[in-house]
């Protein structure tokens, strides 16, 4: 009795051990990727890796900058995912990326990815701006279309446009960037003197202007062009204008701690597999080999402006500071 007893705990114990054993590792994935899509990347990476789950914490760009930066010293996140290369760069600077060369960064746009030696970021996708134009609402307020950036200083669209807040949004702060960049500092800083006259708000998120112009909250929308796109697949009445000059960057993954699961998130981020999801919403993805067509996308490479990511950067809290002591009166309150 007494063997059969011990027998059993022993059996029970190395059951245990052997449960313990094979638990899946959960990796801390910080991300500015939109929240409806995390739940196919997390799917679609664990049916590939069943031994580690990914555990999401998921803010817009400007936030999840700014958290990484303040937990520099003691730092949560073990992989960025989904993060501006802006932000990527600056992170780089500060030592909170390490250096690694994820597996397959062969088959990757070079254009994409960190442009120093010594590499700690990789390119996913490109994203874009857009402005999203609602013909319903535009229709019932007599507003002409607008064609340019200046076209939207005019004063009938007064309290009609919204546009995100390039302090907590990386989709504001890009096509701040991209004025600045392509306009020369005193001449962006006077537009967006100008701008601000007709802004109804400035949000915290890159793709609400466009979901709020969609439901005719305003007529018109900064925002992503992406978002653009799939609300008027659905049937939103928006136009999708891209004006010349209008802001993009690379969204990118990077290695924090440099565990053997958290580096495998790296490596299957770039992989074929997860840019075949990237590109069914953005139709510039780091993939050589993966190319797709989206419904409603605007030809936003006609249009691109040119931009320096590491300037982006390096620049950040200084631009920031200058137009938050400026405009950040309008931005709608946080949630």
């Amino acid at each position: 009795m007494k063997n059969r007893l011990m027998k059993g705990s022993l059996a029970a114990l190395v059951s245990l051990l052997a449960t313990n054993a094979f638990a899946a590792q959960e990796v801390t994935v910080y991300t500015a990727f939109e929240t409806d899509i995390l739940a196919k990347y997390k799917s679609a990476f664990e049916k590939e890796n069943p031994d580690v789950t990914i555990k999401w914490v998921r803010d817009s760009t400007g936030i999840m900058t700014a958290k990484l930066l303040a937990e520099k010293n003691n730092p949560r996140a073990e992989v960025v995912w989904g993060l501006a290369g802006s932000s990527m760069a600056l992170l780089k600077e500060e030592g909170i990326l390490k250096p690694y060369t994820p597996k397959g960064v062969n088959e990757l746009n070079a254009s994409l990815n960190d442009p120093q030696s010594n590499q700690a970021w990789f390119g996913n996708d490109a994203f874009f701006n857009a402005v999203c134009f609602n013909e319903v609402v535009a229709k019932q307020l007599n507003l002409p279309k607008p064609m340019s950036w200046e076209d939207l200083t005019k004063p009938v669209y007064k309290g009609h446009i919204a546009m995100p807040n390039p302090a907590s949004s990386g989709t504001g702060y890009m096509q701040v960037s991209a004025w600045l960049q392509n306009m020369g500092e005193d001449k962006a800083w006077d537009y967006m003197k100008k701008l601000d006259n007709n802004i109804a708000h400035y949000t915290h998120s890159g793709s609400k202007p466009c979901v709020q112009a969609g439901m005719g909250e305003v007529a018109i929308g900064i925002s992503m062009a992406s978002r653009g796109a799939k609300l008027k697949t659905q049937g939103a009445p928006l136009d999708v204008i891209t004006p010349k000059g209008i802001g993009w960057e690379s969204e990118a993954v990077g290695l924090v701690k440099e565990s053997d699961a958290a580096k495998r998130v790296v490596d299957w981020s770039i992989s074929k597999a997860a840019n075949e999801l990237y590109v069914e919403m953005y139709p510039v993805v780091a993939h050589k080999d993966v190319k797709a067509t989206v419904s409603n996308f605007p030809n936003v490479q006609a249009n691109m402006a040119k931009m320096d990511f590491a300037q982006m950067g390096s620049k950040r809290a200084d631009i920031l500071a200058i137009w938050s002591e400026k405009f950040d009166a309008k931005s709608e309150p946080k949630s």
